[in-house]
């Protein structure tokens, strides 16, 4: 319980905080608006938390790292992962909430550099970013709470799977069709190909 608690204390912090940019945003393609969170996961022994990227067209996870800490190593690795994975394109947002890992200058920083415009959730208003808490259920009841974990490594190796192979390549999406993010994409790329 006690790091529930810690992951909500660190918004508290004196660093620079953004508008909510992605408020009127409505995707239409890949790479318009991207969504970020953590999360706590339970070890048999520890807790241990994780940092996701989400597309917010495709609801594919485009980036993620699960450490023992939540200091800005772990969203920078998201982020990271992120930017190898995708060519970022002009008017790009990077949504997430207020806290301390996303408001970072070495955050923010890294978003600048690579054109990317920042947008955080207004003060106590979880609505802001729900899309990736919903997420963050559905990675807590399809995998999660059906796995006890060894160890760092062996949680870090069963969310991998589900992450790569089961939620992004098999784990239909009413919103997308009934289809899995990965083919959304594939289908959506074919379709603008042909017009």
């Amino acid at each position: 319980m006690r790091a529930q608690a810690q992951v909500r204390r660190h918004s508290n912090h004196t660093r620079k905080v953004y508008p909510n940019l992605a408020r009127d945003i409505v995707p239409t393609a890949i790479n318009q608006l991207w969504r970020a969170d953590i999360t706590y996961i339970r070890l048999r022994d520890e807790f241990v938390f994780l940092a996701v990227i989400l597309d917010a067209y495709s609801r594919r996870v485009i980036g993620w790292a699960l450490d023992r800490t939540m200091e800005d190593e772990i969203t920078l690795a998201a982020l990271r992962m992120a930017l190898a994975r995708r060519a970022v394109e002009p008017g790009l947002v990077h949504h997430s909430d207020r806290g301390s890992q996303y408001a970072s200058n070495d955050y923010t920083n890294l978003l600048k550099t690579n054109g990317i415009e920042i947008s955080m959730s207004r003060k106590g208003n979880p609505w802001d970013n729900a899309a990736c808490e919903s997420f963050m259920k559905t990675l807590k009841y399809e995998e999660v709470l059906r796995n006890e974990y060894r160890d760092l490594a062996d949680a870090r190796a069963s969310i991998r799977e589900f992450l790569e192979k089961i939620y992004n390549q098999k784990r239909l999406h009413s919103a997308l069709g009934y289809l899995p993010p990965a083919r959304f994409e594939k289908e959506a790329a074919a379709r603008q190909l042909s017009v």
